[in-house]
């Protein structure tokens, strides 16, 4: 896993906008840009908000960023995410150059990993499974909630 002393901490960022995004009705999915020990964006799931199907967590995070760090490489920051990224947001963050991915859950049906580990960019560091009991679990509470 290779996880940084301060991974659980950003994770659990990350986990409170996945509750925000829970709360919303949207799947819940929070991401978590840091920068320098700095959290420089802080986002969730709006597909549903924004009648978006590109409004997942990552992208918005990695716009956020971009528009606060002045530039669209984020080589030399991290986002947390709670659930892995599919491969439409591995893109994004392989053209953002995103240093480092930490993510919690894994994502058996949509995770970019089940096409190739190639859709990050090359020097892209993973952390895979942070505090991946608790994004599951409220993965897991989304579903049987909609499924009721």
């Amino acid at each position: 896993m290779n996880a940084a002393p301060d991974d659980e901490h950003y994770m659990r960022l990350a986990l409170q906008g996945a509750g925000e995004a829970f709360a919303a009705g949207e799947i819940p999915v929070g991401a978590v840009v840091v920068c320098g020990g700095t959290v420089v964006a802080r986002t969730r799931n709006q597909t549903q908000l924004l009648n978006d199907v590109t409004a997942h967590a990552e992208m918005l995070a990695v716009t956020a960023a971009a528009n606060h760090l002045g530039g669209k490489y984020l080589s030399q920051c991290t986002l947390y995410v709670t659930l892995e990224p599919c491969p439409m947001c591995a893109g994004a963050l392989f053209w953002a150059q995103v240093g480092r991915v930490v993510y919690g859950a894994r994502d058996e049906k949509r995770g970019y990993s089940l096409i190739s580990d190639k859709l990050l960019h090359p020097k892209t560091r993973v952390t895979a499974g942070v505090l991946s009991e608790d994004c599951a679990g409220l993965l897991l509470a989304f579903f049987r909630k909609l499924r009721n």
